[in-house]
């Protein structure tokens, strides 16, 4: 016990998690004057903006329309996040990252990418944290939090900290091969604040082994689909690339509907979205004289088209001698593929955590929950974002709306 009798560390605000929303947080706050502490149990900062878009970061999306969130983001309340974005919106931190000389281009949609690698990113929080005399210890767990007289009292591996503002910065559980778990809804618990039940997003999804057999054979194959889930208002569209694996569905496409896909539900898919398949086959049958298969691979992935005749003896003749009806069949079997996912990759493949601490207790101002003192910022809260760099720009905006809110010394709205 005697390592408690020494005076313990006091800061303005400790900020646990060294990722995305934790070291923004900590740069503005220290140069707006705050005493911070940073801690993360990895000695590896930043892991996932290391790892993300390929390597170079896709760290904002320019199309964002911070007066209409529900458009990019999914979560209980999918407005609350309209505050903090409206405050601090993609062209505030595209200014960041041109005054520290980084290059970027855009991919599609919006889509901010580094020129040369996701490092740059890294390395421009770190010397924002370095201008605000921001203190990181890494890796440094910690195995307590206490709350009392309006501190917060953490034990961690370098000793007991003492703090007013207390800002967690944990994110998800996605990936947890980089370091990721469950502490940052493990403390919004201990302090009573309600928790949105939690799911991998942003996932690739998975089917039956038996029923996935005809098309394990089209991994590897890419090409742009229209993907759809849901009915009705619920039901939710995107127009992108879809990837074939070996236990299912990936890419953009199937990441973005796997947010909006419920346990059970079917997702359709248009494999020809730029293509009037029944007028082609049909224009195909008056003037050819080739296998059906060689004409729809005129239209289609030559090895989708072979997958797709191949499950019927009627589409393995030539076109000309086709029934009307076994090609309007094989038509409709293309442009409106419905199918019922067995699951998803899980937390190891996703991207994202969908839930997470309810907004409910949280202030839209400042992240302050309505216990005193305590924050939370970024992926750890129920706001997820689309795929293209939405959830970076909410990483940015909420950890900004934070920094402000503990310089003002402003408590729960």
């Amino acid at each position: 016990m005697a390592r408690y009798t020494r005076r313990m560390n006091q800061w303005d605000a400790v900020i646990v998690g060294a990722g995305a929303a934790g070291l923004f947080c900590a740069g503005v706050a220290g140069q707006l004057g705050l005493k911070v502490l940073v801690l993360d149990h990895s000695d590896k900062v930043a892991e996932k903006i290391r790892i993300s878009g390929g390597g170079r970061c896709n760290f904002t999306n320019r199309n964002l329309d911070p007066s209409a969130p529900h458009k990019h983001f999914l979560g209980q309340n999918p407005h609350f996040c309209r505050s903090a974005l409206s405050r601090y919106t993609p062209q505030d931190f595209i200014a960041l990252v041109q005054k520290h000389g980084i290059a970027f281009h855009e991919k599609h949609k919006g889509q901010l990418f580094c020129d040369h690698s996701a490092e740059d990113i890294i390395r421009m929080l770190l010397a924002e944290c370095d201008a605000g005399s921001v203190t990181r210890w890494q890796p440094c767990s910690v195995k307590a939090v206490r709350h009392s007289n309006g501190q917060y009292e953490l034990d961690t591996d370098r000793g007991p900290v003492q703090t007013r503002a207390l800002v967690v910065a944990t994110g998800g559980l996605s990936i947890p091969k980089i370091g990721a778990t469950g502490w940052g809804y493990d403390i919004a618990s201990q302090f009573g604040l309600r928790l949105v039940e939690r799911r991998p997003g942003l996932v690739p999804l998975t089917f039956d082994g038996q029923a996935w057999a005809p098309y394990a054979q089209l991994a590897g194959l890419a090409l742009p689909v229209g993907i759809e889930t849901g009915e009705k208002k619920a039901r939710m569209h995107f127009d992108e690339d879809l990837l074939f694996t070996h236990r299912g569905l990936s890419g953009p496409a199937v990441l973005q509907i796997s947010s909006y896909w419920q346990d059970g539900a079917p997702i359709r898919l248009n494999l020809a979205p730029d293509v009037d398949l029944p007028e082609r086959l049909q224009d195909a049958k008056q003037r050819s004289r080739k296998l059906l298969v060689n004409e729809l691979a005129q239209l289609v992935p030559n090895r989708l088209a072979e997958a797709w005749t191949g499950q019927n003896p009627l589409w393995q003749r030539p076109v000309a001698e086709v029934p009307d009806k076994a090609l309007t069949q094989l038509a409709e079997a293309l442009s409106r593929w419905s199918l019922v996912p067995t699951g998803s990759e899980g937390y190891k493949k996703a991207e994202v955590t969908l839930g997470g601490v309810d907004t409910r207790d949280l202030s839209s101002q400042t992240m302050a929950s309505k216990q005193p003192g305590l924050y939370f910022i970024g992926e750890v809260v129920d706001v997820t974002g689309w795929l293209g760099g939405y959830n970076f720009q909410w990483a940015w905006a909420s950890a900004h709306a934070c920094a402000q809110a503990l310089a003002q010394g402003r408590s729960p709205a």
